[in-house]
């Protein structure tokens, strides 16, 4: 498998203290964790130092350690470091950092994998919520990763390449780094190309307005986008359907604010409680609840054997939209199950 030929490549290991176990523990270290594991295998002279680490874990202070970079760097924003795929860094990033975080505080797991096929070069659609930084898709990659030695690449919204805010939180070039693919048309369709073996590519149908719908309708999918079935006719590459359950709970009680959102350039704006925490460390960004991501793999889907299919748009919405409904079959179901569970409970 790939990453057993990762894992006996000769590299210096990014070593656990208590520094980093402790930031692991409290949630407006992630970020610290994020960075100092680049550093680690990366040159990095435009990053985040201690002192200014320090400063992101009192309350205000990652303000402070804003304005102590700004001024280091000499009243500039970081300069760009184009970066490419690089599996050694996704595997080192994968096992020393996103495990313990995607078993022991998201307690993600797979189920029927019968259905997971043994070889990649899949699309792999699944349903999208949260409002917080795309925990549900990374988890199901390390899963993956797991269960079948592959890497799937994510499709990611370009706010993860090109905007500037993210550019102080995270690493330059982190995004591309670590595999995952802009989501627009031209690079979801490369991704695609790729002659890899286990070429994976992480897709949620409903886009960003999955992520953004809200806690009031974090049950219910949004229309997807029908591009998908149309690549998997293009290149006959079959699409694994995956309904994921507890991605609702990452961010829980928010609304969307559309109106900040468009002010602030972004795609969503949250509001909730945590919103006051997070203003009081917004290293915050990239960390989300605890809470339970269990993966339900459907059989493949292959629309472009079925007897009815003909290569058009409209043909590829109607599948598509006959998937959303499919999912959320199984969604209402499973939220069933779930809920009689918790009401068995003594």
């Amino acid at each position: 498998m790939f990453s057993d030929r990762l894992i006996n490549k000769p590299q210096m290991h990014y070593q656990f203290g208590w520094f980093d176990w402790f930031c692991l523990w409290y949630p407006p270290g992630w970020l610290i964790l994020f960075n100092r594991h680049w550093q680690h295998y990366h040159a990095d002279p435009d990053g985040w130092n201690m002192v200014e680490y320090l400063l992101f874990l009192l309350p205000g202070g990652f303000y402070l350690a804003l304005l102590l970079r700004w001024l280091r760097l000499g009243c500039r924003a970081p300069r760009e470091t184009p970066q490419s795929i690089d599996p050694h860094y996704q595997f080192a990033f994968q096992q020393e950092i996103l495990t313990p975080i995607v078993h022991r505080h998201f307690r993600a797991e797979l189920h029927h994998l019968e259905n997971l096929p043994e070889t990649g070069r899949l699309i792999i659609a699944m349903n999208h919520a949260g409002m917080c930084f795309p925990w549900d898709l990374v988890s199901l990659g390390v899963l993956l990763t797991e269960a079948r030695g592959w890497f799937p690449q994510p499709l990611a919204h370009e706010i993860f390449f090109d905007h500037p805010w993210l550019r102080w939180w995270l690493p330059v070039g982190w995004s591309e780094a670590l595999g995952s693919v802009r989501a627009e048309p031209e690079s979801f369709e490369a991704a695609l190309q790729s002659q890899a073996e286990n070429a994976v590519v992480l897709y949620a149908p409903e886009g960003w307005r999955g992520l953004a719908k809200g806690w009031r309708n974090r049950y219910q999918l949004a229309t997807f986008d029908p591009s998908f079935v149309q690549l998997s006719d293009r290149y006959q590459i079959p699409i694994l359907p995956v309904v994921c359950m507890g991605s609702e709970n990452l961010h829980p009680w928010t609304v969307n604010i559309k109106r900040m959102a468009r002010w602030l350039g972004l795609p969503m704006f949250p509001l909730s409680l945590l919103v006051v925490v997070f203003i009081l460390f917004p290293s915050m960004g990239v960390w989300a609840n605890r809470t339970h991501l269990r993966y339900f793999i459907q059989p493949l889907e292959t629309p472009f054997r079925d007897r009815d299919w003909q290569p058009n748009r409209t043909t590829a919405y109607r599948k598509a939209q006959a998937l959303r409904s499919h999912l959320q079959t199984l969604i209402d179901q499973l939220r069933s199950v779930v809920c009689n569970a918790a009401q068995s409970l003594p």
